[in-house]
């Protein structure tokens, strides 16, 4: 079991990490690989979970509204819109990643939370990060979102179970290379976390529940609280400064990682 400050900790980086492309899961596992802390339990790791769905539906609650409108008058004869449309592609682009944690979750689980894969995708994925931030020249108006688009991304969210990859960052790699401004990238990947976090949340919550181990709800309760907390504030002041810094610092942050990783590794 955890110590309460061991659990602030992986909870600050939960929801720090969780909308930041630099891959939540790398930063999770590093402590038990790396420091040996004992694994944080399933209990907390839905907690968290419930934190950071928590803040991105408090930051967005008004988007998600209006969505939710639109959708349900184009069910009703009212002709449909963008906010509508935008609800189909969030649903098309959830699920290839679906499906790859449901067919392959428990064998990322069991054989890639590995250091040398961390090293990985960790490097590359950052590489592709900074390539596609580098062929964004502005904050202008960027491509029309459209099925297709939003399939494509859905399909490059299919390799974030994978430790060190970043969901984050490779649906917002994928929306930049096919023509997506910076903001329009973050904004749909942001919201396409929802259904991807509920769905995650879900299983761990129905595997709980098959579980006779006791919680300790104090740790469970700063958890939830902390990750919520962090997530929300990481995603408004993400969201302020993209256009103003791109992406090019969290490459160099993801480059540096690899490095300290893989010296760590080799030692």
């Amino acid at each position: 079991m955890i110590e309460w400050w061991q659990a602030a900790l992986l909870a600050v980086l939960q929801g720090l990490t969780e909308f930041l492309p630099i891959s939540s899961s790398a930063h999770l596992v590093i402590p038990t690989l790396v420091l040996g802390w004992p694994d944080q339990g399933l209990a907390f790791d839905v907690a968290v979970h419930v934190g950071t769905l928590a803040a991105v539906l408090l930051y967005y609650r008004k988007d998600l509204q209006t969505m939710a409108v639109a959708w349900l008058r184009s069910l009703t004869g009212g002709g449909g819109s963008d906010d509508s449309r935008l609800v189909w592609y969030l649903a098309v682009a959830t699920v290839p990643a679906g499906l790859v944690g449901l067919l392959a979750g428990d064998l990322i689980e069991s054989h890639l939370r590995t250091l040398p894969v961390l090293i990985t995708t960790t490097l590359l994925f950052g590489l592709l990060l900074g390539l596609a931030d580098r062929r964004t020249s502005s904050a202008g108006s960027g491509r029309v979102l459209s099925l297709p688009v939003a399939l494509l991304i859905g399909l490059a969210q299919a390799a974030a179970p994978v430790p060190g990859v970043s969901r984050s960052g490779v649906t917002m790699t994928a929306a930049l290379l096919l023509g997506l401004n910076r903001q329009q990238s973050a904004r749909f990947s942001f919201l396409l976390s929802i259904p991807i976090i509920t769905a995650a949340g879900s299983l761990m919550l129905v595997d709980l529940a098959q579980q006779e181990a006791a919680v300790n709800w104090a740790i469970v309760a700063l958890g939830t609280v902390l990750s919520a907390i962090t997530a929300y504030l990481c995603i408004a002041v993400f969201l302020r400064l993209l256009d103003r810094v791109g992406l090019m610092p969290f490459v160099y942050y993801r480059i540096a990682l690899a490095l300290v990783l893989f010296v760590i590794w080799i030692n």
